[in-house]
């Protein structure tokens, strides 16, 4: 396989959800896939989120919020756009052009974490290793399907 599988990650501010897939995809599998994330309205990068990750050796604290709709007008083409956020703000997605598979993976917002610090990383730690184990399980079944084309 020449060409990487361009795959975006996207949520309502692209601080937290889509930034730990955008690094999960990129650091595990990136290889074979380019990720990029962004956001329905881009916010600021969510330190909890940032101190997850680098428990587990990802390093997004340079990362930059970026807006979906700024990618859709810039002709980005994506062979995969997942939205990472609630069924609702999804559907607000742009609709990219080309031949892209869309997908939905629904997790908690870590910016709705509530309770002491160590509570709140308790969380964003939990969402972490979902998003993990998604891409973990997601990725290598693309690869395989994409090899056999």
């Amino acid at each position: 396989m020449d060409r990487k599988i361009k795959v975006l990650f996207v949520c309502v501010h692209n601080s937290a959800r889509s930034q730990m897939a955008e690094a999960f995809l990129n650091a595990l599998y990136g290889d074979r896939f380019e990720a990029m994330s962004a956001g329905l309205e881009p916010g600021a990068l969510n330190p909890y989120v940032v101190r997850a990750m680098q428990e587990v050796g990802v390093d997004i604290s340079n990362a930059k919020t970026k807006s979906v709709f700024e990618l859709y007008k810039a002709g980005y083409i994506y062979s995969y756009v997942i939205t990472v956020c609630d069924p609702e703000a999804a559907e607000r997605c742009p609709t990219f052009p080309g031949v892209t598979k869309r997908l939905h993976w629904s997790f908690p917002d870590p910016s709705q974490a509530k309770g002491s610090d160590e509570e709140k990383m308790a969380m964003v730690r939990s969402v972490r290793d979902a998003i993990r184990q998604q891409i973990e399980a997601w990725a290598p079944t693309v690869v395989e399907r994409a090899l056999k084309v």
